[in-house]
């Protein structure tokens, strides 16, 4: 039998990514709001280059916020946000975790999909936005969010190896990492437990879609870019959306054919929403997919690379991309199009001229 788990410190970290604008100055929004912000950094506590880090640094915001009470577990009265220059913000809510491990998965499973912090949260970027003022460049809050849960256990009541975790409490890891308040098959807590990394034998992150259980003393490193990865996660999401919406109405307006060489003009706006909108599609893929840089085969950037694994970025790129790219093309059959129909609409205008010509001409040598 294994022997239960308390914990004698730990925070569960609830993430609320949001798109809010097509960019945010973030020198701008400190100044804004000086009183609680500040940049944040990646406070590497292990072995990291010097140029392991954000571009340009996010900025912190700490806001006041609501004590609530989730499966007996009380919230901290204060919120976080991390604002991103590329038009995103990440929203955090802190709740204090002791007593014993197998408690967890109730929590796990009220904060799965909450409504109540999905408001607040929502409530709190809305504020966030009115006092952000010209800084945020065409405000406007997206539809999709997407949530994560961050259960960052500090230590045990009793010394505990980090391989314990996933070998003698693998259900109750799995069942906190899928939100699930009743046993799971063995391939569910093979599966759920499966991404996970120590540094040394005393911590251990094990990554799963929707949440992540870090046993480490330290471990702030590791929270920020899991945030960020959560952050990436939404942007690449809201991307895509942008994409189809543009693909489809790309493909209208292409297959569209004016019954008349007049109506040409009317495509003109179209060509230029589509080529704006591919513009700031390609600006913001940029932005995102590069905001951090990792190098080499350094501790946090194999843990950006589990969670990029467990997140499917890599299929994300992959489909963003391809979508830009079909974009690009019909962008050059639109021009193409408007091209030939200028041309057209010339011709017809230099046969009307001959035409006009010869009549006159016909009319001057006519008699009177």
């Amino acid at each position: 039998m294994a022997i239960e788990l308390s914990i004698a410190k730990g925070t569960c970290y609830s993430l609320f990514a949001y798109e809010v604008a097509q960019a945010i100055d973030l020198d701008v929004a400190e100044r804004r709001l000086v009183a609680n912000a500040e940049r944040q950094t990646i406070k590497q506590k292990r072995r990291a280059p010097a140029y392991f880090e954000y571009r340009p640094a996010p900025l912190r915001v700490v806001r006041p916020g609501t004590v609530r009470t989730h499966a007996g577990y009380r919230t901290i009265p204060t919120v976080e946000i991390v604002l991103y220059d590329f038009g995103a913000v990440s929203v955090s809510y802190a709740t204090p975790i002791e007593g014993p491990l197998n408690g967890l998965p109730a929590l796990a499973d009220e904060l799965w999909g909450n409504e109540r912090l999905l408001a607040d949260s929502r409530r709190q970027v809305d504020e966030l936005l009115k006092s952000l003022g010209d800084a945020a460049v065409r405000p406007q809050i997206g539809d999709v969010v997407e949530d994560y849960a961050l259960f960052h256990i500090e230590a045990f009541s009793a010394s505990c190896d980090a391989a314990t975790l996933w070998a003698e409490h693998a259900q109750t890891v799995a069942r906190i990492l899928r939100a699930s308040p009743q046993p799971l098959s063995q391939q569910e807590v093979t599966d759920a437990t499966a991404l996970r990394l120590s540094f040394g034998p005393n911590d251990a992150a094990i990554i799963d879609t929707d949440a992540t259980v870090l046993f480490d003393p330290e471990g702030e490193d590791v929270r920020t870019v899991l945030e960020f990865a959560n952050t990436q996660l939404l942007e690449m999401r809201y991307l895509d959306q942008q994409l189809d919406d543009t693909l489809e109405g790309a493909y209208d307006t292409l297959l569209g054919r004016p019954s008349r060489l007049w109506t040409a003009r009317r495509g003109a706006p179209d060509l230029l929403r589509l080529g704006r909108l591919q513009v700031d599609a390609a600006i913001l893929f940029e932005q995102v997919t590069n905001a951090l840089k990792l190098v080499g085969e350094q501790y946090l950037a194999r843990i950006y690379a589990l969670t990029s694994r467990r997140f499917h970025l890599s299929e994300w790129d992959a489909a963003i991309s391809r979508k830009l790219q079909t974009i690009d093309g019909i962008y050059g059959k639109m021009v193409d199009r408007a091209a030939t129909r200028r041309m057209e609409i010339l011709e017809w205008i230099i046969i009307v001229l001959i035409a006009v010509s010869l009549v006159l001409s016909v009319l001057t040598l006519t008699p009177h």
